[in-house]
């Protein structure tokens, strides 16, 4: 029999489950896609879960944002940051392993984890729309800004706060563009070689 801690490893929780869900239903479906009722039953959970945990649509939105966050960030962190060290401590940081972790992620954004991102922007013209969601918008947008700050702080760049700010937004555009651009149905598959190049340019632009 399995430990109650292996079981708690191997299943998310309540709420990062519903959020999830909640994000999967956007990506498929759109914003007309997201209730409480169509995230219980998506997710497997008895009727009413999802509203005990998030009263409102607006709460159940905030959750995603701040899910989105924080799973962008797990898959930066896929790739150690820092060179010469296995667990991305230890050791400086230098250029070409900060953009080979960029564009590892940009890729995987761009192929298994396309969905998500579509939802993310979909989630976040409703932000443009819903004063209310304001705040939860921000606190999530700050999490991959302060992981980018960080980093190039490492890598010696002399305002690591408006560093961040253009490569976070860089990246976003560029994704926007390979993902709901007008041309984004006609381009190719991505292309990693492309995608290092595009990493390079970026870090050292927000590091000139």
């Amino acid at each position: 029999m399995s430990s109650p801690a292996l079981r708690s490893a191997a299943r998310p929780d309540r709420r990062t489950l519903i959020a999830d869900t909640a994000i999967g239903l956007v990506a498929a479906a759109g914003l007309r896609g997201l209730t409480h009722r169509a995230v219980d039953a998506a997710a497997g959970l008895p009727a009413g879960s999802t509203s005990y945990y998030f009263r409102t649509r607006t709460a159940l939105i905030g959750a995603c944002y701040q899910r989105l966050a924080e799973l962008d960030v797990e898959d930066i962190d896929r790739r150690p940051l820092a060179a010469g060290g296995a667990d991305g401590r230890g050791a400086a940081p230098d250029r070409d392993t900060v953009a080979a972790a960029m564009a590892a992620a940009l890729h995987r954004w761009l192929t298994e984890g396309r969905a998500r991102q579509l939802a993310r922007f979909e989630l976040s013209l409703e932000a443009a729309r819903n004063p209310e969601l304001e705040a939860d918008f921000h606190r999530a947008g700050e999490v991959p800004r302060a992981k980018a700050a960080e980093v190039l702080a490492a890598l010696g760049a002399p305002r690591p706060r408006e560093a961040a700010e253009l490569l976070v937004a860089w990246m976003d555009g560029l994704l926007y563009d390979r993902l709901a651009g007008a041309l984004a149905r006609s381009r190719p598959e991505p292309d990693p070689a492309e995608l290092a190049d595009a990493s390079r340019r970026m870090l050292d632009a927000a590091l000139a």
